[in-house]
């Protein structure tokens, strides 16, 4: 099991517009729960597209557990007014597969560079105070392969163990995927491995 792997926050389900006016202009901030660069490309063109008569569409993610990736973009705005505060309020609230967007009316008044950086994280800090947070812990996912009569073997394993069975097919050629922490995940598959006639593959997953 990966070294780096571990329990994360993220939120389940798309949040917003939850607006906030700073002179004139109107700001309004959307979270999504994004799980690959692609993910979010796809959230950002539906939004921009929704959008297509607002001022700015600026955003910040944080994708990915392992191999990070962050980006902020200020589309338009004076450098790290935007992006660099939307993220920051991801970060800060230690979330991950996640981006806000931020779309912006621009009211007539200008904001200044300060402005702007308070308007953009308040926003941000608004839309996610209102996500809904989880939390997705890391599991591994034991997959085994054997012919029928070696079943109760396999069983008794199981039954011995307390593991939890998360998918089983019981015919000639049997098949059950089994759900363990990542503490118990090699010294399972070690012992698995010995019952004659078993398959056994293992994968990194979250639940």
């Amino acid at each position: 099991m990966s070294d780096h792997l571990k329990d994360f926050k993220t939120i389940s389900k798309a949040t917003g517009p939850v607006l906030y006016r700073e002179k004139k202009s109107r700001f309004l901030g959307y979270a999504f729960p994004v799980s690959s660069v692609e993910a979010a490309d796809q959230q950002l063109v539906k939004l921009r597209k929704k959008y297509s008569d607002a001022t700015h569409v600026c955003y910040g993610y944080r994708i990915g557990i392992v191999d990070t990736h962050l980006r902020m973009n200020d589309d338009g705005e004076p450098a790290y007014t935007a992006g660099s505060p939307i993220l920051g309020q991801i970060t800060s609230a230690e979330l991950f597969d996640v981006m806000v967007c931020v779309v912006r009316y621009y009211g007539g008044v200008k904001l200044g560079a300060g402005g702007l950086a308070k308007a953009y994280k308040e926003t941000a800090k608004g839309v996610l105070e209102v996500a809904p947070v989880v939390r997705r812990k890391a599991v591994c996912i034991i997959r085994l392969q054997f012919q029928y009569p070696h079943l109760d073997e396999v069983m008794g394993f199981i039954s011995q163990n307390r593991v939890k069975v998360s998918t089983q097919q019981m015919k000639l050629d049997c098949t059950i995927e089994l759900i363990v922490s990542p503490e118990k995940c090699e010294a399972y598959c070690n012992r698995l491995m010995r019952i004659d006639g078993v398959q056994v593959n293992k994968k990194e997953a979250y639940r």
